[in-house]
């Protein structure tokens, strides 16, 4: 597993992006005794008190281990990984694909090369693995009892597309899901609307306001208020976003976006990986169409009157980050690519953040 060695000798333990998932889900690292700085300000998520608006999106927390890993390094909001009606295997290596990015991403992109060396993005391919819901239910229920006080379980669930399913399947598989993640814990649900290395339309729901606010709706129906959010891929257009905003707008708390930008990768040779199908780029070079996309998201709430709260989600590394996408509308901040790859960046921001005056400081 690899490490980062920072002052007073401390290591911290990452994800192995070489490896596979299930080596990664084996060896989760154990809590970090470290002095977790205050973040000046008082902060809840979707109604619910917590003590920073800094948290991870679904994707690094494979389990318990590296749920409880996170919430000591200073995260607050602890999104565990998308989980399935039934197990689920992962997609073969790689998994974490680095890329080489010119210029930041704006959508529509054809192509991207890969790259040996992390450069602050990737193509992400794990195809949503799940272990089988009594393991899942279980681990989850282990983490919410574990996990200290002030910090939130959110649990992101997806649907298990079958053969020849109705919507109405599609609906009932998630709502299915939302309730077991309820029952073994959860603080929040979050429906994951937008994968872009699946096939299946659980990837593309976003996509389709109509079956996206018919899912929307079963899942309110089985969750009753716990706090919901719907994580959502990137829009190409306001209009694509006002369609699924007032589909949605009804039965959800908050929105988390972006998920990614998709593409294909090549390799240095022009052979195309992932069997030539688009998969979706993570990490510095969506920040910036991530926080666009946020603000006229923000303002099409504001101007529908809409009690939707928006999370930002994509490239954030550094305060300047975290500061536009606050600006921009964000609720709450979450970290996905900064946070596998230097686990420490939480505590730094938690430090930077401990004065009064951090919201006006424009500081890395």
């Amino acid at each position: 597993m690899g490490s980062d060695h920072m002052p007073g000798n401390q290591s911290w333990q990452r994800y192995d992006w070489r490896r596979s998932y299930a080596w990664n889900y084996a060896r989760f690292p154990q809590p970090a005794s470290v002095e977790v700085p205050h973040v000046a300000g008082s902060w809840d998520y979707c109604g619910l008190s917590v003590d920073s608006p800094l948290g991870v999106p679904a994707g690094p927390l494979l389990n318990r281990g590296w749920c409880l890993y996170y919430a000591s390094l200073g995260f607050d909001v602890l999104t565990y990984k998308t989980v399935r009606s039934r197990s689920h295997g992962c997609y073969d290596l790689p998994n974490l694909q680095p890329v080489e990015v010119v210029q930041p991403l704006v959508g529509g992109e054809s192509r991207l090369s890969a790259c040996d060396v992390m450069q602050g993005s990737w193509a992400v391919s794990f195809g949503m693995p799940s272990r089988s819901p009594d393991e899942w239910r279980a681990d989850v229920e282990q983490t919410r009892n574990e996990l200290p006080e002030g910090k939130i379980l959110s649990v992101s669930v997806v649907a298990t597309i079958q053969p020849g399913w109705s919507i109405k399947e599609v609906a009932e598989d998630y709502a299915l899901c939302a309730r077991w993640a309820v029952d073994s814990g959860a603080d929040c649900v979050e429906t994951n609307f937008s994968c872009p290395n699946v096939s299946t339309c659980d990837g593309q729901l976003y996509q389709e306001p109509e079956a996206a606010g018919y899912v929307a709706s079963a899942v309110r129906q089985a969750i009753g208020d716990v706090p919901y959010i719907i994580k959502v891929g990137h829009l190409r257009t306001r209009v694509a976003g006002e369609a699924l905003l007032d589909a949605v707008a009804p039965y959800v708390d908050a929105i988390a976006m972006t998920n990614s930008i998709a593409t294909t990768v090549q390799k240095t040779d022009r052979q195309l990986l992932f069997a030539g199908q688009k998969r979706g780029i993570c990490g510095a070079a969506i920040s910036a169409a991530s926080i666009e996309q946020m603000h006229w998201m923000c303002q099409l709430i504001g101007q529908r009157e809409e009690n939707v709260r928006l999370i930002g989600v994509g490239g954030v590394r550094s305060l300047v980050e975290v500061n536009a996408y606050m600006d921009a509308g964000a609720h709450a901040v979450q970290l996905a690519t900064a946070a596998m790859t230097d686990p420490a960046i939480g505590l730094r921001l938690r430090r930077a953040m401990s004065y009064d005056t951090w919201r006006s400081t424009k500081i890395s």
